[in-house]
């Protein structure tokens, strides 16, 4: 696996021209992979945009190796990079503690009367994207730690940007809005390898317009 980044050219007019929907972005991630193109592999790319320092950055976990040309393609020349994420992986331990970052798609389905497929609504509220996030930290693999508030002991994670992204639809189909809402803290591994599978596969729905990229660095550093 890969972790890649490039810092988004958002200064720059001719670089960002046509990059106004999510579906710009996801075209973007997968032409940064020219060989599984050619080979016809259809690959998961985790992507997400960070804001660090008044700067925007593209993040790609990703099973192989981008073009990091390519990647430059609405970025700033020079800053595309990338490294051997199982190096890390390697590194996830029991019981160790670690600062993260998740961009999801917090949504629940409703069983439709006579339809054999559900129905999938969007969390609105912040207390109902929290509760998404709370009631899946076990199966992915951690707990979240506990700190002390005006309302008694709570989980040390909050939402730090809530907002709906435009994804354009192909022609005759309904441009939509996703519920895109990122989640920062520290939480606690209680199963490596569930863990493992969370940060290399992605959590929740519309992993391919930028959602469920979790990310973890050990606290302390």
């Amino acid at each position: 696996m890969f972790l890649s980044r490039v810092e988004i050219a958002s200064g720059d007019f001719k670089k960002m021209r046509g990059l106004t929907h999510l579906g710009a972005y996801h075209d973007w991630v997968e032409r940064s992979f020219p060989e599984e193109i050619a080979q016809g592999l259809r690959l998961r790319h985790l992507w997400r945009i960070d804001r660090l320092a008044s700067r925007d950055y593209l993040l790609v976990v990703s099973e192989r190796k981008p073009d990091l040309e390519l990647m430059e393609r609405h970025g700033v020349q020079g800053s595309a990079m990338t490294k051997n994420y199982d190096f890390f992986l390697d590194t996830l331990t029991l019981g160790r503690i670690y600062r993260f970052r998740l961009t999801a798609n917090p949504t629940y389905a409703v069983v439709q009367p006579g339809q054999k497929r559900s129905k999938v609504y969007p969390h609105i509220t912040a207390d109902q994207q929290r509760r998404w996030l709370l009631e899946r930290q076990e199966k992915l693999g951690f707990e979240f730690l506990k700190q002390e508030t005006s309302l008694g002991m709570q989980p040390s994670f909050e939402i730090v940007e809530r907002d709906w992204k435009n994804l354009k639809r192909k022609q005759g189909k309904r441009n939509i809005k996703l519920s895109c809402v990122s989640f920062e803290g520290a939480l606690k591994i209680t199963d490596v390898d569930k863990f493992r599978v969370a940060l290399t596969e992605g959590i929740g729905r519309e992993k391919a317009f930028g959602m469920g990229l979790l990310t973890a660095i050990p606290l302390g550093e």
